[in-house]
């Protein structure tokens, strides 16, 4: 066979979509067949549903209907575990470019928002809270700065609400103001400092919206201390 290299002419080049399959589960707590809370629950990074479902068990005291939801992009087990569904996840794709973040929430947000829009044909729900930690926490702040109306309450945990993705010449904050924010934070977090966190909730509390920032005596873990924290501040708000 000659060792002569063919010409060769790329025809085509281009993207297309490749959907997998991504589990959540809907847990109903107290009276049945009744208008209830929906709570959807947002993992951190390198988690997964399994792990989010045992982290928030405490939270399944409160009457509701409680949604967990897995990430959509898979993290390969290090440790050799070659079961899929044991693998952690995440919510999104980032490279330090913030049109990627903000494009790959985006899509992440669609997915879950397909996923209630299917739920509210199914369950009576009369209001919805989102609880997010960490990497499940940037996501849920997104969601909640973009899609206002399908949310009533925000919990945001080791995370900083990214306000700065609105237009700050167009957005109409009367449209956010039965919004109730809920942010919580381990003062020796050294992976996401509170500062910014902090500002983010003076910000949102200038523009007269229900925002509490909680700081408690821990790093950057969704613990005890955050869930007493979300506990009580359910309890206060009706749940």
């Amino acid at each position: 066979m000659s060792d002569t290299i063919l010409n060769s002419d790329v025809l085509l080049s281009g993207k297309t979509s490749f959907k997998i399959e991504v589990p959540y589960l809907l847990i109903e707590t107290g009276e049945k067949n009744r208008k209830k809370p929906l709570i959807i629950y947002l993992h951190g990074y390198g988690e997964n549903l399994k792990k989010s479902r045992k982290i928030f068990s405490e939270c399944l005291k409160f009457s509701a209907y409680h949604l967990f939801i897995e990430g959509p992009y898979p993290i390969m087990d290090k440790n050799g575990n070659r079961h899929v569904e044991d693998w952690g996840r995440s919510w999104y794709l980032f490279d330090g470019r913030q049109s990627q973040f903000i494009k790959s929430m985006e899509l992440a947000s669609e997915f879950i928002q397909e996923i209630i829009d299917r739920l509210a044909e199914l369950i009576s729900f009369n209001r919805t809270c989102m609880i997010g930690y960490s990497m499940g926490g940037y996501l849920a702040g997104y969601f909640a700065l973009t899609r206002t109306r399908h949310l009533q309450d925000l919990i945001a945990v080791g995370c900083r609400i990214k306000t700065e993705i609105l237009d700050p010449e167009s957005t109409d904050w009367d449209e956010y103001r039965h919004l109730r924010v809920l942010a919580i934070h381990g003062k020796n977090d050294s992976v996401v400092s509170p500062d910014p966190q902090k500002k983010e909730i003076e910000f949102l509390k200038s523009k007269k919206i229900d925002a509490t920032l909680k700081l408690t005596e821990s790093h950057h873990k969704m613990n005890e201390a955050s869930i007493t924290e979300i506990k009580k501040w359910l309890s206060r708000n009706g749940y």
